[in-house]
């Protein structure tokens, strides 16, 4: 029962996405933790197909976290396991551009759920035969990188045997490919220690993955929820200055949109095109840069998402670093914040839910 809800979902994330030609401001209403677009109705907005609108909790905001039991160089033992994967990753990324783009997006959508721990990589779960992360509306067809991961551990096991956990593989490989993606500009210590988890649910990412359709206050409750604050909201959000988005998840009829960038849009995006793919920065969109945020400011950003940052608390954050031309202190300040993000529930010790896979795909 559990697997055909899920799949439904999954199903009416796109279908229920509309032609771009109507798209329309949330108005409020949350459908899907914001990963699916409400319809206009006479007097306001509605969930598609009878879905119930997501409640706005407002939840208790959690100590930003330590990352207790992380330290950089924890794998002396195996002194070559980060040269290992960012060997990986550069090659997949020299590959293929959007790869990178992935690997930073799988980071961030495993540690939002259950902390970092390897937990959206599982194709299925301990103690439960409901669908694993990597099924859930947010992943499901869209997420990208698991082979990358794969390459690096069977690398790892091969140098090193039940010793890298690919949580730590993850954590690597996202600041490795936003290494490669800035043209080493982007270049920090990521510790490690972490531990991967043994419990995977599809049903949990909608409840504290933001979506395109998410409102400016539940992003920032989300993100408190994990101990991040505002500046990181806005901060992170940068790392949508590459990769791609389905036109079924882009906004391009806001009135304030660059008149520009929407009439290329819907040119691309028209009536059942939901799955086609579009650049999310259309001026440097292979570099991972500052430039998002001079797009924010331009109204030429996709997502309602990212509209929303400009306005309230996070607009001076935002001018600030698309005002600074060099990027330095966006660099700084992202790396900073991939390393906080990196401490989010970590585990780092075995037990019950903990361990070191063997494969990436299958706990032990």
């Amino acid at each position: 029962m559990a697997a055909a809800k899920l799949a439904a979902l999954t199903v009416a994330l796109l279908a229920f996405a509309g032609p771009v030609a109507s798209q329309q401001d949330s108005g409020g209403i949350l459908c899907l933790g914001g990963w699916v677009r409400p319809i206009p109705v006479v007097g306001g907005m509605i969930c598609p197909g009878n879905m119930i609108p997501s409640p706005k909790i407002d939840p208790k905001p959690s100590p930003a976290p330590t990352g207790a039991g992380l330290r950089v160089g924890y794998y002396n033992s195996c002194p070559d396991a980060e040269g290992i994967v960012r060997k990986v990753v550069s090659d997949a990324v020299a590959k293929e551009p959007g790869m990178g783009a992935g690997l930073i997006r799988l980071f961030f959508h495993d540690c939002f759920v259950r902390g970092c721990d390897a937990s959206v990589l599982l194709v299925n779960s301990s103690g439960s035969s409901d669908p694993s992360e990597m099924f859930g509306p947010p992943n499901r067809d869209s997420l990208r990188g698991f082979g990358v991961i794969d390459a690096a551990k069977a690398a790892l096991e091969a140098a090193c045997p039940n010793a890298v956990s690919c949580a730590d593989i993850m954590a690597f490989a996202a600041r490795d490919a936003s290494f490669v993606l800035s043209n080493g500009r982007i270049n920090f210590a990521m510790p490690g220690g972490r531990h991967d988890g043994r419990v995977s649910l599809a049903s949990e990412t909608t409840d504290v993955l933001p979506g395109p359709f998410t409102d400016l206050q539940t992003i920032k409750n989300m993100f408190a929820s994990k101990g991040l604050d505002t500046k990181d909201v806005v901060t992170l959000s940068g790392a949508h200055t590459v990769g791609h988005a389905r036109c079924g998840f882009i906004s391009s009829d806001r009135p304030d949109m660059n008149a520009t960038l929407a009439r290329d849009l819907r040119n691309k995006c028209r009536s059942g095109n939901n799955n086609t793919a579009v650049v999310q920065d259309y001026k440097t969109p292979h570099i991972l840069d500052s430039q998002y945020y001079q797009n924010v400011n331009d109204n030429a950003v996709l997502f309602q998402s990212d509209a929303a940052l400009s306005s309230g608390e996070t607009q001076p954050l935002v001018d600030i670093y698309a005002a600074d031309s060099s990027g330095n202190r966006w660099e700084t300040e992202f790396a900073a914040a991939m390393v906080k993000m990196g401490n989010i529930e970590v585990k780092t010790s075995p037990g019950a839910d903990a361990e070191i896979r063997k494969k990436c795909s299958i706990y032990n």
